[in-house]
């Protein structure tokens, strides 16, 4: 840190204002200045006290003690140097989240999720860091969900992301966060399976009884001429939109196993099939308790699902 000024010409004055800036390493190797305190209009001595006392913050192997006392008011006899401030000219500069994006990123951490996303997630040619973006997607939706627009906006720079990664507002420019989703989609199924595991581990998690349901959410758009997007039921009551159809497998944890995204008009009925087969190929045959709704079986599903049960009794009796 470091003192730098600023010149104001103000009714033919000179005005000089100083602050306390930071030196910050940002993505590419390039420096750039960040205000820590704005301390307004100093004097010769004041000037003084404050490089001393960002000498000893800078110290890297010595420490030593000051203190912070507003100017008019008289400070007491102590053993370290005394810093006088003006706090009528102090202000608070750019305040950021700091707490919750560290413990989002703490929970990363736990679950290892860079080991499975740093193969697959190199950075680009031009030095995007993908895997940062990712961090920053998933931060986001865990802290305070949104539009990318709203990410890019205005979340990115009231966080403390872009400290706890080592980047600047270049990082989540809409392009790119847009282009970062499109890259997960490849890795869904291998994600689930990753993460079963450390869900197994770090929970003891059962997936002995599975949750399954659905829902749908609309757009307020013209129908496309092709995509997901169409009429269908509306559990939002909004049978004027396109929208498309959610589905989840979850355990009674809240552990999601698996989603899939179907179009607006798909009937419920018509997606169990589907997905006991899916379960079944990603983890394995199992004995395995299914809650729903009654809407979502029919007979003829439910008569598979039986005769496949008897069959893998059958096999372990053998």
């Amino acid at each position: 840190m470091f003192l730098r000024h600023k010149i104001r010409r103000k009714d033919g004055k000179e005005h000089r204002s100083w602050s306390v800036v930071e030196n910050r390493r940002v993505q590419g190797g390039r420096v750039v200045q960040r205000q820590v305190l704005y301390l307004g209009e100093i004097n010769d001595s004041q000037r003084a006290a404050w490089t001393r006392a960002i000498a000893v913050f800078d110290d890297d192997g010595q420490s030593a003690q000051i203190a912070l006392f507003p100017e008019d008011r008289a400070a007491p006899l102590l053993d370290c140097d005394v810093v006088s401030i003006r706090l009528n000219a102090m202000r608070l500069c750019r305040p950021r989240q700091w707490g919750a994006c560290w413990l989002a990123m703490l929970l990363w951490d736990q679950l290892r999720l860079d080991a499975f996303w740093r193969p697959v997630l190199a950075p680009s040619r031009e030095g995007t860091s993908w895997l940062n973006i990712l961090k920053t997607l998933a931060c986001y939706r865990l802290i305070s969900p949104g539009s990318e627009w709203r990410l890019h906006r205005h979340w990115f720079e009231q966080s403390a992301m872009g400290d706890l990664l080592g980047e600047d507002i270049g990082l989540v420019q809409p392009n790119n966060l847009y282009r970062c989703l499109d890259k997960l989609v490849a890795h869904k199924q291998s994600l689930f399976s990753f993460l079963r595991e450390r869900w197994k581990d770090l929970f003891a998690a059962d997936f002995e009884v599975l949750l399954y349901d659905l829902t749908s959410t609309y757009f307020e758009c013209d129908p496309p001429e092709a995509g997901k997007r169409k009429f269908g039921y509306s559990r939002d009551k909004r049978s004027d939109c396109v929208q498309v159809v959610i589905a989840l497998i979850m355990t009674p944890d809240g552990f999601p196993l698996a989603y899939e995204v179907m179009d607006g008009n798909t009937s419920d009925k018509t997606t169990l099939r589907a997905f006991l087969a899916k379960i079944e190929a990603q983890y394995g045959k199992a004995r395995r308790t299914w809650v729903m709704d009654r809407g979502i079986p029919t007979e003829e599903v439910l008569a598979e699902t039986l005769s496949r049960i008897a069959k893998l009794s059958q096999h372990e009796a053998d």
